[in-house]
């Protein structure tokens, strides 16, 4: 079980850098549009946090809080709907565009410091 744990949040990390990395890459060069990682990248990132926060274990001591969960899940859950609806445009508003990197730097910080 332990072994399934780490792939999951192996991937997990994989996804947010799709995502973040994606994000980046396209607000350098100026044109702000949704690429595949991004997409990807998110879809990623709200499986494999489902799957990781699935299986709770009797609420030990290394067991995440449920708020932290949810509060997680809403973050990735607007960031993928940030994400999908967009997709196919050739340029997103920059604010929005900006409200994407944004949440996936809050979602990481709530996954870091929230004990």
């Amino acid at each position: 079980m332990e072994a399934l744990r780490l792939i999951l949040r192996y991937a997990h990390l994989i996804g947010f850098a799709m995502l973040l990395g994606g994000a980046i890459a396209q607000f350098v060069s100026g044109k702000l549009r949704i690429n595949p990682a991004m997409l990807w990248g998110s879809i990623i990132q709200v499986l494999t946090g489902l799957a990781l926060a699935a299986p709770l274990r009797g609420g030990g001591d290394d067991e995440p809080s449920p708020v932290k969960l949810a509060v997680k899940l809403v973050i990735a859950i607007l960031i993928f709907i940030m994400v999908f609806v967009p997709r196919k445009r050739a340029e997103v508003n920059r604010g929005h565009f900006i409200g994407i990197i944004a949440l996936t730097l809050i979602n990481a910080a709530v996954a870091t410091f929230w004990r």
